[in-house]
């Protein structure tokens, strides 16, 4: 059972991803600095790392899998010095690790709230999980590729404009399909 509706989560998620585009819209360049700053962030790297790890242990913990039970401990500790010990040895790109951590749990998160809704607008965001999922595992194996992105998608102010207006309609589509149809 998720612990959203496709409801909640969508307009969670649209608003998430949506409001942050304005910003991109209307200050291009101060939105291009932030951004082209964000793969090789520390602090975001901590953040991200932190959330993702524990995101992860509360799966583990929530997950009732009998094989694994007497395991649990073990494999709480294990996760857990792996988030660390990534903080520790792994910091360059740490906030790029991070993200695609969160991408990878994110979309588990979307496909398991759309599973037990009909209409046919769900595929909206499981297509979405989906391109996390890619995404998830492209960044994790290259993560500077992360980068590249970045200051591709930033690299004019009028690739920035478009770019944030594309996300923020998206994002504005989530919250209405979240509002009415889910």
């Amino acid at each position: 059972m998720p612990t959203f509706t496709l409801s909640h989560l969508a307009i969670i998620l649209g608003l998430g991803f949506g409001l942050p585009q304005i910003f991109g819209i209307l200050n291009p360049d101060r939105f291009r600095k932030s951004v082209r700053s964000f793969s090789r962030s520390l602090i975001c790297g901590y953040i991200l790392m932190t959330l993702g790890t524990s995101w992860f242990l509360w799966n583990l913990y929530i997950e009732a899998i009998s094989d694994f039970e007497s395991y649990k401990r073990m494999m709480y500790v294990g996760f857990a010095g792996i988030g660390i010990l990534t903080c520790l040895y792994v910091s360059d790109f740490l906030a790029v690790r991070g993200s695609a951590i969160l991408f990878l749990l994110l979309a588990k998160a979307m496909v398991d709230a759309s599973r037990w809704v009909e209409s046919s607008w769900r595929w909206v965001v499981v297509l979405w999980a989906y391109i996390l999922i890619i995404a998830g595992v492209w960044f994790t194996v290259s993560p500077w590729r992360m980068r590249d992105f970045l200051h591709w998608a930033t690299e004019t102010e009028n690739r920035i404009r478009i770019g944030s207006s594309v996300r923020l309609g998206f994002g504005l589509l989530l919250v209405i399909l979240g509002f009415t149809v889910f």
